[in-house]
């Protein structure tokens, strides 16, 4: 269990970088933590989150096609949708519109 919170303790350090209005996959933080394989942990440590201190912007984390996926795990119906549309952000039946041109890719930014 200790690997296991040592490796959401990493995915939350990463998440918290993702500047305001910009976006990135659960496959782009296991990549950049050395575990590509790992993108549905870096799901289960979004989905367990919301008790971090600091916060953890989980919104700001889509599947690799930019489909809000994690939608289901924020309070109310719309609040993922709605906290990335605060940002500017534009998403259209879950899904973020010009995901290239936001996307943020920790190995580009933090290497």
């Amino acid at each position: 269990m200790k690997e296991t919170d040592n490796f959401f303790d990493k995915v939350y350090q990463v998440a918290r970088l993702i500047p305001f209005g910009r976006v990135t996959s659960y496959g782009a933080i296991a990549t950049y933590l050395g575990a590509a394989r790992s993108a549905r942990m870096v799901g289960w440590a979004m989905n367990n989150s919301a008790s971090q201190e600091p916060e953890v912007p989980a919104h700001r984390v889509v599947n690799k096609k930019g489909i809000l996926t994690g939608k289901h795990h924020f309070d109310g119906t719309n609040l993922m949708q709605q906290l990335l549309e605060n940002e500017g952000i534009v998403v259209i039946d879950n899904q973020i519109q010009d995901l290239e041109k936001i996307f943020w890719n920790p190995i580009d930014e933090l290497s």
